[in-house]
């Protein structure tokens, strides 16, 4: 629609998640009709990000070193474990203030249709996290959606042979949702009502 490097940058905001061509077209001609808009800023910002943020070691959250913020914790409860998808999971549970425990982040959910299997996420590293015997309870807690419920279905028949509690997020999370759009109250009465699988 408009012409060279305008419409470059509108394609260019279009291809991310949750960006439309009319969201990708209001934030270019906010960037070019607000003169005092420091692009500098964002570009370093960006490139920032790159280069310094990475996944934790242990958790596999975003941190800017090995270890995340939340994993460095002494205060955290170690003898339980909330399992999620990804994680801007994490930081839509910590808004609740209801859980202190640790995460494990599997970096998606089983989706045959898209090809992602129980070898494409972290459920090694969630095996061998829980294998010397200090995590007494795994909380389940991937999207109440198709591909999160089948990955929660394999995690408990998988952790079934441990001595561990697996629990999974109780109802209040409306299915087919995401986490990250759902609010603190329901996040929280979810915690407080998880229930035992299996």
């Amino acid at each position: 629609m408009y012409d060279g490097i305008v419409q470059d940058l509108i394609d260019e905001f279009g291809r991310l998640p949750g960006i439309g061509p009319k969201s990708a077209q209001r934030i270019t001609f906010h960037i070019l009709q607000t003169p005092n808009f420091d692009v500098a800023h964002l570009s370093e910002l960006l490139r920032d990000v790159r280069e310094r943020v990475k996944f934790c070691d242990v958790c596999g959250n975003v941190s800017e070193q090995d270890r995340c913020s939340i994993c460095r914790d002494p205060r955290r409860n170690e003898t339980l474990i909330c399992v999620v998808e990804d994680a801007k999971d994490v930081a839509a549970i910590e808004r609740t203030r209801e859980f202190r425990g640790l995460y494990h982040v599997l970096g998606g959910a089983i989706s045959p249709i898209a090809g992602i299997g129980p070898d494409d996420l972290r459920i090694t590293e969630l095996m061998r996290r829980l294998a010397d015997g200090t995590v007494q309870e795994v909380i389940i807690a991937t999207n109440p959606n198709l591909e999160g419920e089948a990955t929660a279905t394999y995690l408990s028949r998988l952790l079934r042979t441990l001595e561990i509690a697996v629990t999974r997020l109780a109802s209040g999370l409306p299915v087919g949702g995401d986490l990250e759009y759902a609010d603190e109250v329901t996040l929280g009465r979810a915690f407080e009502g998880r229930r035992s699988i299996g």
